[in-house]
């Protein structure tokens, strides 16, 4: 089962392939350490106060040399997320949603899968190994939950270059302003998970345009 859900996602990712998302230094100009740490301060605040969001964009996974690539829609309200893969040629789709505790997963052949742990859901379903949980905060520049165990490299303007957590390296791309991140690369082992924001939406993105000059 989870062969031909793992061959059925792959073809659905491939048929909406876009380009790869490449690690990266941030843009924005070198300022001093502690006005940078003082800025990284209130945009880590500002992000984190905006507790509904959403973004578009293309992915890119893959484990141990299988995987594909795709649309993405995340749509975060407080701890619940919806997240939507989908192919247009195809008309194909896929959608994990759920909140802590639980998790609902659509799209694959026999139906619907459930579950209390959504990245153990899609691992069990697909084979593919996706941080759904932390994945969240990743995508906005921040250490998944309190930040304990987390590795910050700061760029020359304050924000992120690179988080290191929970075993998973995550390298960043950043427009020449605003609070959110344009490109990801999440890493571990040989798995890898890529995504290049098209567009950021609700509250996160208005904490954004407010940030920008």
């Amino acid at each position: 089962m989870r062969l031909c859900a793992g061959l059925m996602l792959t073809a659905l990712l491939a048929a909406c392939a876009g380009p790869g998302v490449r690690p990266g230094a941030p843009a924005g100009q070198a300022v001093p350490a502690a006005d940078a740490a003082e800025r990284e301060a209130a945009r880590s605040a500002r992000v984190r106060a905006a507790g509904d969001w959403s973004l578009s964009g293309r992915i890119a996974v893959s484990n141990a040399g299988k995987g594909g690539s795709g649309r993405i829609e995340w749509s975060q309200r407080g701890a619940g997320f919806d997240v939507a893969l989908s192919a247009p040629v195809t008309r194909q789709s896929w959608r994990l949603a759920g909140a802590p505790g639980s998790a609902r997963l659509e799209g694959l052949d026999g139906g619907p899968r459930e579950g209390a742990d959504a990245a153990e859901l899609l691992f069990q379903a697909t084979g593919w190994d996706i941080p759904v949980a932390a994945l969240g905060d990743w995508l906005r520049g921040l250490p998944a939950g309190d930040g304990g165990d987390a590795r910050i490299a700061p760029g020359p303007d304050g924000r992120p270059q690179s988080i290191a957590q929970g075993g998973w390296t995550i390298a960043y791309e950043w427009p020449a302003r605003g609070d959110l991140p344009s490109r990801l690369d999440a890493r571990r082992d040989s798995a890898r998970v890529r995504l290049i924001v098209d567009q950021w939406q609700g509250a996160a993105s208005e904490a954004a345009a407010a940030a920008t000059p």
